[in-house]
Parts: structure tokens; sequence; C-alpha cells
């Protein structure tokens, strides 16, 4: 029997988001029912609502920072129980047999991860996010929320969180080694905490300097401003990994021109535009370019334990589901600090 939940909808690109009555498919064997308390919102979820990236299923709910309470599970649920404090994240399902899936690796399934929203399950019904009051969601894609996070600065490491650690660990952030984080904004502030705590040596590169005093509370030694591009010079030859978090085009040499021989510049952000460099940049000191996604859901629930242990969150503006028409255009020009959060209860 499937089951209503008041959701927040765009009718068609660019629309404003509206209230309306969304339906959730009845509770499968390893089904989870959840509760959603919190939904955080993502710079991607303005991207797909604007149809910036191609793919788009109208009326969309987005959503993909989902945090809140079982409230019931399937017969064959091992994993969860009705009252557990669960999340979740950018995807809903994979096929689970292919090679990435067995490794843990769930975002690179050979069949196709299914999205969390703006995607089509394997039954091909559009996938309905986490702007809503309630959501299903097979046992393998639910994540436990530590007892030493808040569920609504939890929210934002469903993606924010993930998308920093994961390169933050694959490339070696740790004692001894120089870290710089490319802005300061809703994954930029994260990203900083999490280098910090991993015992790196972290720089924030911004524009300017307006949240050099943020920066270093959350764990920064230093704060360079790059628009005039004096710093570049200063800094040449400094950094063993730098993680860019910014959606716009970037003088990718300069930023090159910063690492150490074998230093890798890894890319998050996504721009709409193509990015430019010289090859000749890297191949001189074997300097590498890459790009990181999300992970996997072992990374994933990792990536949470370590954040409890190390008291790393998001730090957010909390609003109701009444602000969010408001807030998208202050997330478009960086006027939050440094993610909204939404009190999903608000919707009724």
């Amino acid at each position: 029997m499937t089951t209503t939940a008041r959701a927040l909808q765009a009718p068609s690109a660019k629309a404003p988001l509206e209230p309306t009555t969304i339906e959730r498919r009845a509770l499968g064997e390893t089904d989870v029912a959840i509760d959603v308390k919190f939904c955080g919102i993502c710079h991607s979820d303005i991207h797909q609502v604007d149809a910036d990236w191609g793919r788009k299923i109208f009326p969309m709910v987005p959503g993909h920072e989902i945090t809140g309470v079982v409230t019931a599970v399937g017969a064959g649920v091992t994993r969860h129980a009705e009252g557990d404090r669960v999340g979740v994240g950018c995807f809903v399902d994979s096929c689970g047999e292919c090679e990435w899936c067995v490794a843990g690796e769930e975002h690179f399934c050979a069949k196709g991860v299914v999205a969390t929203y703006n995607g089509k399950g394997y039954d091909g019904e559009p996938t309905l996010g986490g702007y809503s009051t309630h959501i299903v969601v097979d046992e393998r894609f639910v994540l436990r929320i530590p007892d030493g996070l808040e569920l609504d600065v939890a929210a934002p490491l469903l993606c924010a969180g993930i998308t920093m650690y994961n390169p933050l660990k694959r490339w070696g952030a740790g004692p001894g080694k120089q870290v710089a984080i490319v802005g300061m904004g809703g994954l930029g502030h994260v990203g900083v905490q999490l280098a910090a705590a991993m015992g790196a040596e972290v720089t924030v590169l911004s524009q300017t300097l307006s949240k050099e005093a943020d920066g270093r509370k959350f764990g920064a030694s230093a704060y360079y401003a790059t628009a005039d591009g004096s710093a570049f010079k200063e800094l040449r030859g400094r950094f063993d990994l730098i993680v860019n978090t910014v959606s716009a085009n970037l003088p990718l040499d300069a930023y090159i021109s910063t690492l150490k021989p074998r230093g890798a510049l890894v890319s998050v952000g996504l721009p709409t535009e193509p990015d430019t460099f010289h090859a000749g940049s890297l191949i001189g000191r074997d300097k590498i370019l890459s790009g990181s996604n999300v992970g996997g859901l072992p990374l994933h629930q990792e990536m949470l334990d370590f954040c409890a242990e190390h008291g790393v969150a998001a730090a957010i503006e909390l609003i109701g589901a009444d602000g969010v028409n408001e807030a998208y255009p202050r997330v478009v020009s960086s006027d939050v600090r440094y993610r909204f959060v939404i009190d999903v209860g608000s919707l009724g």
C-alpha cells in the first residue's frame, strides 16, 4: 500500500517550488520508511531545478541531504529498526551485483546508480527527493547517524561531507601534508574542518579575505585572497593537494603552479562551461589534475563516524519550507554561512 507525503516540487525548469502531495511506494521486503526531519539545500539542487545539466524530469522534488527517523521496516531488513536516526544521500539504489557494488563503490554501478531525485528507478518510475515529509529507501542506502551528530547539522554531510571526505582520504590528507581548499562555501567550510581533523596543515584560497575569521575557526592555518593573483607567486610549489570546490571556471594553470611535484588538484565543483589548462603545467613536475565524486556506502558511513568523533559538522541556517524559494538565490550569490537546511516538519 502506497503512502502520501507532503513535498515541495518544481513543476518546470526554473519555476518556483510549490507545496504538493506525492505518493511513496509501499514498503518492500528490504525497504526502510523514514520520517524526514531535515533536508539540506545543495547547490546541485538549484542546477537541476534550473535544468543546467541536461537531464531533467519534471515535476521535480529535489533533495539528497536527508536525515530523519525510521518509522517502519520491511520483513527482511536487518540493518535498521524503528526509531533509528538515519540519513540518505545522493543515491537510493544500485544493482548490488557488479564489481563496483561488491567493492562498496556503488556510485560507479555498472548498471547505473539510481539518483535520489531527478532520476529513474529500475522500475522506470521517477525518483523524488528529500524536500518531503516521508521517503522509502532500500536499507542498503540508509546510513546510521551517530549519536554525536545532531540531525540538522548532519544533513549536509550526506553530500557536502562525503564530497570532501572522499578526495581528502584518497589523496592522503594527514600529518605533514599541505592541503589547500579552494572556496569557503557550503563544500569548502566542511572540507577545511575535515582536512584539519585529519591532521593536515590547511590553507584556504578564496577570492577575498571576507571569510578569513571563519576559515581559521574551522581549522585553517593560512588564508589567501586570489583575486589579484599575487598569492600564486608566494604559494608556488606549496601544496601536496588542492581540492577545488567552486562551480566557476578558474585559471587552472595558476592553481597548478602552487602544487609540489606529484601534487594533485582535485575538482569537486562542476562549472557549466569547460575548463582550460596547458598540459605543460602538469607534465614538467608530474602533477595531477583529477575529479572526484561522492563515494560508496562504506565510505559514507566512515565519514559520518569520523565527523561525530572529531566534532565536524555543517554550519547551517535552518529555514522553513516557505523560505526555500528565497534561499535559492542566496545560495547562488554565496549569501549563506554556510548551508541552508530545511525543517521538513514545516511542510505539515
